[in-house]
């Protein structure tokens, strides 16, 4: 029949329009204004119904645990940065980086780029990073630098509110305001964080099962006592009288 489709997607408009009024009665209006965040969330799902608009910037939604921003580096000195206690030297001697450039190579705009520490009595380069900086306004945020790092020591951010007035000091980040402690990365993306963390775990066991072996075959070679050699009789030499 001549336009059943624009009749059909119109239904589909319809039923949508209705199912926003429904959602609100059913969780604003009769259960209060306390249920507006659950139905807020809610209809961020899957199972979500009808339209919904956010308020920007006094309502938000909530990013994905795969949702990838500006990269960052992550750190084991599990202190945050607005806590009192926050020592920034510590955290950088904690940083897992090893300024292996593995990071910078891979980028395809070429946003990434570091510093190797050197020791300040000899003078030989130091597996950590003394700069790491990364340009915003190039980044792709394709997640190639914490796919390919081996460390876990890069990875991508949940925070995309990054706008500021002066592009050297707001749009190109150092390593400062890159470092972030293994808290904030778990609190972000927990599945990943125990993912690598049972991973890491999985192989110092089997390290640490290798090393008792390899005692173990040497304690047992050390005590073994060696077989007493047999002399071989000599053979008679007969002579003639």
């Amino acid at each position: 029949m001549y336009g059943l489709g624009v009749l059909k997607g119109l239904s589909v408009t319809l039923k949508h329009f209705i199912d926003t009024y429904v959602d609100d009665f059913k969780y604003v209006y009769f259960k209060g204004a306390d249920a507006r965040k659950e139905s807020f969330l809610r209809r961020q799902g899957p199972e979500g119904r009808g339209f919904f608009t956010v308020q920007y910037p006094e309502e938000k939604l909530t990013p994905p645990e795969n949702f990838r921003f500006i990269p960052f580096l992550v750190t084991d000195y599990d202190v945050s940065k607005e806590d009192a206690a926050y020592n920034p030297q510590e955290s950088l001697e904690l940083g897992r980086c090893t300024c292996c450039g593995i990071c910078a190579k891979v980028c395809p705009p070429q946003c990434i780029w570091m510093v190797r520490a050197t020791d300040p009595t000899s003078g030989k380069p130091l597996s950590k990073s003394a700069e790491f900086y990364i340009d915003i306004d190039i980044c792709m945020n394709c997640g190639y630098c914490a796919e390919f790092c081996p460390f876990d020591s890069i990875k991508m951010d949940h925070d995309y509110e990054l706008a500021d007035y002066e592009r050297p000091n707001g749009h190109i980040h150092d390593i400062k305001r890159l470092t972030k402690s293994v808290s904030y990365y778990n609190a972000i993306r927990p599945t990943w964080n125990a993912k690598e963390v049972a991973a890491r775990q999985a192989a110092e066991e089997e390290k640490r099962r290798k090393d008792e072996e390899k005692k173990r075959l040497a304690a047992e070679k050390a005590t073994k006592t060696p077989a007493a050699s047999v002399d071989k009789p000599k053979s008679a030499v007969l002579k003639k009288e």
